[in-house]
């Protein structure tokens, strides 16, 4: 069980006042968080309203990192009316239990609070819409390492990683490549960071496969929470040979 860090010991006060010259945008689902077992459930119950009865709740893992909508109609075959009255469905059962039902990575509080008590700058960049991210930061004791959280709107009207994190730029304007740096498990993360010109890590602890990382053009990949200190460090190093 990973221990929860108060308020009282996070570096906060690094954290949420004042910028760094280094930032990391951390995803939230897969990264952070499991998320599995509330996505899951949550997609399960809204396909149910369509005649979709799922079984095996692992065969919705594919779910977990793309905006939904696009997802009901990609892997289900819904149309674009029906995925939305899905998107509908599925924030019932996920508004009430589904975000909760969801576990922080052993090692992440630790590893946030390294990253504060030494100068970084932490904001999230997750498709997650933020009313959600924040409860799940809040619930989960993780909110005060965020100086920022870099979220989806409710409409889906910003929704994929590249929007989010051109979003969390213009509060941010000064992020760049030499001093900033994407973390995600998923295609999404490293695409998106990309496209707005920042370098990303993947990290294979979530739902995306090496393969998958790599085929984005992932500028590190790592095997665990224990192993993402060391990139960060070497990523940021990297940028000043």
């Amino acid at each position: 069980m990973t221990q929860r860090i108060s308020p009282d010991t996070a570096c906060s006060s690094v954290c949420g006042d004042a910028r760094s010259s280094r930032y990391v945008l951390f995803d939230l689902d897969g990264t952070l968080t499991d998320p599995a077992p509330g996505i899951t459930a949550s997609c399960a119950y809204a396909l149910r309203h369509f005649g979709i009865e799922v079984h095996d709740l692992s065969s919705l893992y594919c779910y977990i990192g793309p905006p939904l909508i696009r997802s009901f109609q990609q892997y289900h075959g819904l149309s674009p009316e029906e995925a939305a009255d899905a998107l509908k469905l599925y924030r019932e059962y996920f508004g009430v239990r589904g975000l909760y039902e969801n576990t922080v990575y052993d090692g992440i509080p630790e590893l946030l609070q390294r990253l504060c008590a030494d100068g970084y700058t932490l904001v999230t960049a997750t498709s997650k819409p933020e009313p959600y991210a924040v409860r799940i930061l809040e619930h989960f004791g993780l909110r005060t390492f965020f100086t920022y959280v870099g979220a989806a709107t409710m409409d889906e009207a910003r929704a994929d990683k590249a929007s989010v994190i051109r979003h969390t730029e213009a509060h941010f304007p000064e992020l760049s490549a030499r001093n900033a740096v994407m973390v995600g498990d998923r295609c999404y993360d490293i695409e998106g960071a990309h496209a707005c010109g920042l370098r990303a890590i993947g990290v294979l602890y979530g739902y995306g496969s090496r393969g998958e990382l790599e085929d984005a053009g992932a500028d590190r990949i790592v095997p665990s929470v224990a192993s993402l200190y060391d990139a960060i460090q070497k990523e940021f190093y990297a940028t000043q040979e």
